[in-house]
């Protein structure tokens, strides 16, 4: 029998290898068709006297992705047609659909013959749960070998026996820990935690996989025999008693019961524990249909998966434009952030020129990616011949003539039009005619820094955000004269360093400091009202937000907010910032000296390690103090999410974002906005535009204009639209396929 993913062969000892290797797909997933092929193979596996055991392996060079995550967006899709005509009928579907891989991985496992996975490469989600469904599992040595079970990451949690399989495999300290962070393991890790049976040669895979069968490994889970004990010991036990009151407690503290999912992890393994194996499947599967329903997996699959995938693969690139390949990268200034971005594009094999005033600048940030490397060897993610190749492809220089032959030139200067005219003025000298020049700005506006260019349309925004080695979102901002082979050249240039565009049309702020000004600045009303200062910073991240709103000032710097400002009151006016949000700063920089982590003093103090930074005591004398106990706590972290997304909203209905995926997936990479939500306009989506509406009104009236919904959402609201109802970024696809 022939098959379309998978090759069968069974050698001379009567081992069958089963090879993944679907056409037309760089990575193996799981598909509705490919667990068919499975299923249909264990059952030649069982029924075939000759083949004593199998090994399954991948024909690519990684072993698999896991489930296809469209095959989960088909499931609720179908849910949510039937449950409006028959609830308890659909929910019993999405059940019964949920557990066909639970079901297929469990019959591998039971079928009476050995089998054992060979693990080429990363190995992720249903795909190592069905290594797990393996009575073995080896893994070749090499850098490449990545498993995990991410799905908490978006939403969801491993589903087909992973919570069950894991914690009577490891310890359950490692079990929850791996569970319900996602954790990627090396093989090394993997093996030490009792999850992978040995590790090989990458040469030897195979090779050993079928040693193991010949050497009579047990067709029968250890799970599945008599006396089976877990590791670590049982639930109800000292080790029990010792860990789980403090695993729920550092969950809670982790996650602020924002993420249904995390919590279902952990009723899934505890519960599980405590019955036979087929029953523990059941309940997670029971637990996996409840969690597929969940607003907070619909929004996170979507954003976190979908939309980011798409804008990774090029989504808003133009069509027609020829890919870039690049040869050569230009970078103009070698501050900390130019000398970032010379770091990540090397890092990507692209030789790079880096230009500084003189010649000992320009060495010096080359030195950062000197340090940034010392620092991955010292954590044991790069060797010294890393090291040597990515300086190798770096070229410090004062001379501008060393730009020639860039396709890209990326200016980083100091944040002044004139230091920026003279760069631009300089470099487009030398470049060739049809070379882009890309300005990493924060605060000017691309359009009246392309007129400084002789060729406007050759000219667009790159934004990236500190530090540039970690922070994985790019904006990429358009003039009013950007064409789209600048726009090309510079998401090919995002994509080639692996990071993730968005694009932004022109406009103070673009799209992601708009939204962050709107988060301090609320923080710095709060703290004017008399709200203290710890509740303030406890309720964003209670609120999902991953630091708070002070602390990250303090990172962006306090005197850079009152620079900000005083920009602000020269171009548009005294009325464009608040006089007393005005004074704060001034007094935290002019009277106080407090500019932020840079000096060691901000918000925060910053004492010497080991001890920890916190809040600055005077903070309580700047204003008088409300009473905690009268102040309401949810309001506060509703009065963070709101402003937010209102600015989003803002940012939409003035067509500075187009596309709602760039709006949500840009608000979780750029700043973490609280990721359950999936995201700005998700989190106004989820919540219904009506009455995200009434709310606003309600905190606009309290606390002032900040909080006025504008125009397109009261739209919105009478015509019970969603964004990605208005703004369908399908929306040219779907009218393609149907013409």
């Amino acid at each position: 029998m022939t098959y379309r993913n998978f090759t069968v062969e069974t050698d001379a000892d009567g081992i069958a290898l089963v090879t993944w290797d679907m056409p037309d797909r760089s990575m193996n997933v799981f598909t509705e068709e490919a667990m068919r092929e499975l299923d249909s193979i264990v059952d030649r596996v069982t029924g075939d006297t000759a083949i004593k055991g199998a090994v399954i392996t991948s024909g690519k060079d990684t072993f698999s992705g896991g489930a296809d995550i469209t095959m989960l967006q088909k499931m609720l899709s179908i849910f949510a047609e039937e449950k409006a005509s028959d609830p308890q009928k659909a929910t019993q579907k999405l059940f019964e659909t949920a557990g066909y891989m639970t079901g297929l991985f469990r019959k591998l496992e039971t079928c009476g013959k050995p089998w054992v996975s060979a693990i080429n490469g990363t190995c992720m989600g249903g795909a190592f749960e069905l290594s797990l469904a393996c009575h073995a599992r080896v893994a070749a040595d090499s850098d490449k070998v990545k498993m995990a079970l991410p799905e908490v990451k978006i939403g969801i949690f491993p589903g087909a026996g992973g919570t069950q399989r894991v914690p009577r495999l490891t310890d359950q300290q490692q079990a929850l820990q791996m569970l319900t962070t996602g954790q990627t393991l090396t093989p090394k890790k993997a093996k030490s935690m009792g999850l992978i049976t040995e590790i090989a040669e990458p040469a030897k895979l195979v090779e050993t996989a079928k040693g193991l069968i010949k050497n009579g490994l047990s067709a029968v889970q250890p799970w599945d025999q008599k006396g089976f004990k877990l590791p670590g010991g049982p639930i109800y036990s000292a080790a029990g008693a010792n860990l789980w009151p403090p695993a729920i407690a550092i969950l809670r503290r982790e996650t602020y019961g924002n993420y249904p999912a995390a919590a279902a992890i952990l009723k899934c393994v505890y519960e599980g524990l405590l019955v036979p194996f087929d029953t523990a499947l059941r309940i997670e599967q029971r637990y996996f249909t409840q969690i597929m329903q969940s607003r907070e997996a619909a929004a996170m699959i979507r954003s976190l998966f979908i939309s980011l995938q798409e804008l990774n693969k090029g989504a808003r690139r133009p069509e027609g434009v020829p890919e870039t390949k690049f040869r050569k990268i230009g970078v103009i200034g070698a501050g900390f952030m130019g000398a970032g971005i010379a770091y990540v594009t090397a890092k990507a094999g692209i030789p790079v020129v880096l230009i500084d005033r003189d010649q000992a600048g320009a060495e010096k940030g080359k030195a950062h990616s000197e340090s940034l490397m010392d620092g991955a060897i010292r954590k044991g993610r790069a060797t010294q011949a890393d090291k040597e190749k990515l300086l190798s492809l770096i070229t410090p220089s004062a001379d501008y003539a060393d730009l020639n032959g860039c396709d890209l030139v990326v200016e980083a200067v100091f944040e002044d039009s004139g230091v920026k005219k003279a760069a631009t003025e300089q470099a487009e000298a030398v470049l060739k005619p049809a070379a882009v020049f890309a300005s990493n700005t924060s605060t000017i506006p691309i359009t009246s820094l392309a007129k400084n260019s002789a060729r406007p349309k050759n000219f667009v925004g790159i934004h990236f955000f500190s530090p540039v080695d970690k922070m994985m979102l790019v904006e990429i901002i358009l003039g009013k004269k950007t064409g789209d082979k600048a726009l090309a050249v510079a998401i090919d240039y995002v994509r080639a360093i692996r990071k993730t565009p968005i694009v932004v049309n022109d406009t103070r702020g673009f799209f992601v400091n708009r939204c962050v000004l709107r988060y301090m600045a609320e923080a710095y009303k709060m703290l004017i009202e008399g709200v203290p200062a710890p509740m303030i910073e406890n309720a964003a991240k209670a609120a999902g937000m991953p630091v708070g709103p002070l602390s990250l000032n303090d990172e962006t710097a306090i005197d850079l907010a009152q620079k900000i400002m005083k920009q602000t009151i020269r171009d548009l006016g005294e009325k464009a910032v608040d006089p007393r949000q005005m004074e704060l700063v001034d007094t935290m920089v002019d009277k106080h000296g407090r500019l932020g982590r840079k000096n060691g003093k901000g918000f925060y103090d910053y004492p010497e390690k080991p001890a920890r930074k916190h809040l600055w005591a005077g903070l309580k004398d700047l204003y008088p103090q409300q009473d905690a106990d009268k102040i309401d706590f949810e309001e506060l972290k509703q009065r963070f999410l709101f402003v937010i997304a209102l600015e989003a909203a803002r940012v939409m209905e003035e067509k500075i974002v187009t596309d709602p995926r760039e709006a949500d997936v840009g608000s979780i990479l750029a700043f973490g906005f609280a990721p359950y939500t999936g995201g700005v306009l998700s989190y106004i989506d989820g919540i219904g535009v009506a009455k995200f509406v009434k709310i606003a009104k309600k905190l606009q009236k309290k606390y002032g204009a900040e909080f006025k919904a504008p125009k397109l959402l009261l739209e919105m609201a009478d015509k019970g639209e969603t964004f990605y109802e208005r703004f369908n970024p399908y929306a040219g696809a779907e009218a393609k396929k149907a013409a």
